[in-house]
């Protein structure tokens, strides 16, 4: 245990964010850096629990407390060796997972959690800086040949699982550079690709290959796929977006937020879905809009509206979500705070009804409508009817599953009850040699999940091509968030 009053005597503390009038104005990431004696005492509020519940919170299986510790004693060497024990890329989930190992913290019980994500985050931060992560190439190779088709970080963790296990590892992704939705989906300002950059940098030092603007099942057909590969992982995540089935629809100017979102990450300050000068309004409560908020922010947009269906959340847990389960709560995430600050506002409990555009075919306003609960099937409220400008909407309103397009069509993969691709306890789908981990597999769900499946199904892979493993085995398929 660090400090067996630290959690008494040290309060929460994060890093401040810079000032909003600052930020906004660049495309770099949002927060100042963390002193390290703030950063010791942070780490030393960890009680070393009986029973540390933020293994349970985590998929990954974190190994909180230890790291903590060692951040206490200032032994940062093996701190990053147990940090990276369970996880292959900490710098991306300190950056970018909503952190339901906090939530799960015993300390959260009467106070506030221990600001694991941040210590985690100056672990990997701190290991980069001093040379700490370098390749580890296998000492053998076993001459078998893994294909994983997209390269988001289910796929990524499993690629460097298996090619430190000695397989020949190919990662093809369709867009034209690697990282899936951590390149294009996620802005800048909430984690800067130079990050993602120096891991594949170490990736391919390890021997993994990566080709890029491959649309797999039709620019490589799935047979080929099979031909040529011994074993394939599909991860290519949940991108078939939910949309919004109401008059005005097609209307220009109406995007889904992944058309929105990869250009202005391929081009900051001119992408050709631009908001500048625009009334924008983003429909959708979660991180993907909160994404959206920023990007238009910094774009220079007259203003910037996000609607909620659902009421606005409670400040704090409520009963019905205790301890250790991952509460939804009303957050201020830094674009809402951009937003806050500005010409911006956050509605909830309304509904979109129509969208209503000018003679040439652009959208100029949006029709909405203020509903009761969802107990009540968001019943429209009558009198509530209202309109409010909107030159550029994005839909963020979440995933339906994966794409069943040529590849998944081909390969004759089956589907769950979800619409996902079926899998065995060892990630395998019903075909023989084809595996399916993250999102794909699991439904649209988070970063640590993701990098768990990606770890766990290398294990099936490594274990399918040699008949045995010593790859750990972090998640089964059918597990769940605590609820």
């Amino acid at each position: 245990m660090a400090d067996p009053k630290g959690f008494l005597t040290h309060d929460r503390e994060l890093p401040a964010r810079r000032p909003v009038d600052v930020r906004i104005r660049d495309w770099r990431e949002v927060y100042e850096d963390f002193p390290a004696p703030k950063l010791t005492k942070q780490a030393a509020r960890c009680m070393d629990c009986g029973i540390p519940f933020c293994h349970n919170g985590c998929p990954l299986g974190n190994l909180i407390p230890e790291w903590n510790d060692l951040v206490y004693r200032h032994d940062w060497r093996e701190a990053i060796e147990r940090l990276h024990a369970t996880n292959n890329f900490p710098e991306f989930t300190g950056r970018l997972c909503p952190a339901p190992c906090e939530a799960a913290c015993v300390l959260g019980i009467n106070s506030d959690p221990v600001a694991i994500k941040r210590v985690e985050v100056e672990i990997i931060d701190h290991a980069f800086t001093e040379g700490w992560v370098t390749p580890q190439p296998p000492t053998n190779r076993t001459g078998k040949k893994v294909a994983v088709v997209g390269s988001g970080p289910a796929g990524l963790a499993a690629a460097q699982q298996l090619t430190r296990a000695g397989h020949d590892v190919v990662v093809f992704e369709r867009a034209d550079a690697i990282g899936g939705l951590l390149r294009y989906g996620i802005p800048e300002f909430k984690m800067e690709k130079r990050h993602i950059d120096r891991r594949l940098d170490q990736m391919r030092a390890e021997g993994t290959e990566f080709r890029t603007s491959v649309n797999v099942g039709v620019d490589i057909t799935a047979a080929q796929l099979r031909e040529e590969f011994d074993a394939v992982v599909l991860s290519g995540g949940a991108t078939a977006w939910r949309d919004l089935p109401v008059a005005g629809r097609d209307l220009k100017g109406v995007y889904q937020a992944m058309e929105y979102l990869p250009p202005a990450n391929k081009d900051f300050e001119d992408s050709p879905i631009n908001a500048r000068g625009k009334h924008v309004v983003v429909i959708g409560g979660g991180d993907t809009g909160a994404d959206c908020i920023g990007t238009a922010i910094r774009q220079g947009a007259a203003s910037v509206t996000q609607l909620e269906i659902m009421p606005q959340p409670p400040a704090g847990r409520p009963g019905s979500q205790p301890w250790p389960t991952f509460p939804i709560l009303f957050k201020m995430e830094s674009a809402h705070e951009e937003l806050s600050d500005g010409d911006g506002d956050r509605v909830y409990a309304v509904s979109t009804t129509e969208f209503t555009g000018d003679a040439e075919g652009n959208v100029r306003a949006l029709r909405l409508v203020e509903v009761e609960g969802p107990q009540t099937g968001f019943k429209p409220i009558p009198g509530t009817e209202r309109e409010i400008p909107a030159e550029l909407v994005t839909l963020s309103m979440g995933f339906l599953g994966p794409e069943k397009g040529a590849l998944l069509q081909d390969l004759g993969v089956e589907y769950d009850a979800r619409g996902n691709v079926a899998r065995d306890k060892t990630y395998m789908t019903n075909v023989d040699g084809v595996f399916v981990a993250g999102d794909m597999g699991r439904g649209q769900s988070l970063i640590v999940w993701a990098i768990a499946e990606g770890r766990a199904a290398a294990s099936g892979v490594d274990r399918f091509l040699t008949g045995e493993t010593a790859l750990p085995y972090p998640i089964l398929p059918t597990a769940r968030p605590l609820v």
